[in-house]
Parts: structure tokens; sequence; C-alpha cells
């Protein structure tokens, strides 16, 4: 991988961790090159705008660039992709029922990858139509479907794939493996669900704190409030 000057700053192992994470944006504008890039240099400008604007500059200029520095990782990066595995995983089970639905009927799996992939339309589906391109290109559908692995920031799909993948080499019953990761799915949906029901109360005291409680106070309070101005 071409860098030129960022190649002398970070090593090959800083590269790389940066290049998987880039990938698993999806569609993104950003290589791991023009992202450290572009994160250096804007540390930089932040470093010496602060540097030069304010009377402790030389304290807190360095300061700035440091917390910029992880911020813009974690603002333009790491947050992307979580917040993109979320949306995957909320995808996946639509998806992996028709494919199983597909695969019923008779259909070998590329074929059933490509039908599933055509009527569902998500994030997850285009990951599995840019595998069915590389298909066409010359890979096979295994080596497509490892790459794949490689775009995408969650670990169930990634798992459902190797499942996938591992089941049509040793030749096993693909139908099997997945009713097994759909059941997988369905009680993982459930038991996010029921955390998320679960952390209702923990809301709810929270916007009573914030909001009910002063309220209140208010109201008992304010005719002596009103007294003690008054007089």
């Amino acid at each position: 991988m071409k860098g030129g000057f960022i190649r002398k700053i970070y090593t090959d192992a800083t590269i790389r961790k940066i290049d998987i994470k880039v990938k698993q944006l999806g569609t993104t504008k950003w290589n791991a090159i023009s992202f450290q890039n572009t994160r250096l240099i804007t540390t930089v400008i932040i470093a010496l705008i602060v540097l030069y604007s304010t009377d402790l500059g030389y304290v807190f200029g360095p300061v700035a660039g440091i917390v910029w520095y992880y911020i813009f990782y974690y603002s333009f990066l790491e947050s992307p992709v979580a917040k993109r595995g979320r949306k995957l995983n909320r995808e996946a089970l639509d998806f992996f029922e028709i494919l199983t639905l597909t695969l019923e009927s008779g259909r070998n799996l590329e074929n059933s990858i490509e039908i599933a992939a055509s009527n569902v339309n998500s994030e997850l589906s285009n990951e599995f139509k840019k595998a069915l391109i590389e298909v066409k290109l010359g890979k096979s559908l295994m080596e497509a479907l490892e790459d794949m692995k490689l775009r995408i920031p969650s670990e169930t799909i990634n798992n459902i794939i190797l499942n996938i993948t591992q089941t049509e080499v040793f030749g096993n019953n693909i139908l099997q493996t997945m009713y097994n990761q759909i059941e997988f799915l369905r009680e993982k949906e459930i038991l996010e669900i029921k955390g998320q029901i679960n952390k209702i109360p923990n809301k709810i005291s929270i916007i009573s704190v914030l909001f009910v409680l002063p309220l209140i106070l208010l109201i008992i309070l304010g005719p002596y409030l009103i007294q003690f101005l008054t007089n």
C-alpha cells in the first residue's frame, strides 16, 4: 500500500488496522492513507490555532491537538462503524429468512443469494451483491464471501457467513445450518428487545430526576419564593 509521508510515521500494522476499519464503513471516500493524512493535518491545524489564539497556547495547543486526534478517529471511524454494525444486525434476520426460503425451493447457494439480494433492499443485501459481482469477475463464491466478511463490522453476521461457507465446503445440510442461524437471530432479537424494555425504568428515573423533581420543588417552594421576593 503506497502512502508516501504517512508511511514514515505509522507502522504497517497501524495502517492495516485503519484499512480494515475503513472497509467496514461501506461506501466511503476514505482509504487508510487518506484517513490518516486528514487526521494528522487537522490535528496540526487545530494545535496551531489554539497555540496562537490563547495566552497559554504552548500548553493548550498540544493538548487540543491530542484530544482532536482521538476525537477524529472516534467520530469519523469508530462510531460510524459501530452504527453500521448495528444496522446490519437489524437487517440480518429478514435477509437470511429470504435466503433460507430460496434454498428450500432447491436452488444452489449462489443462485439463492442472488435471488435474496435482488428481493431485499438493505445494506446487507448490497454487500452480497458486491460478493456476486466479484464471483462474476473470477473469484469463487467462497473467496468472495470471505472477502465480504472483511467489510462487515458484525461478529454475528460474520459467524453466519462462516457457517455457510463451512457447510458448503464440507457438504453438510445447508438448510439445517440456516434454520439454526435464523433461530439464533430470533433469540438474539428477543433478548435485545427485553434488554431495551429493562432499561425503560432507569430512563424514566433519570427523566424524573431531571425534569419532574425540579418542577415539584418549584410548586412547593414557589409561594415561599414569591413571599421572600416581595418582602
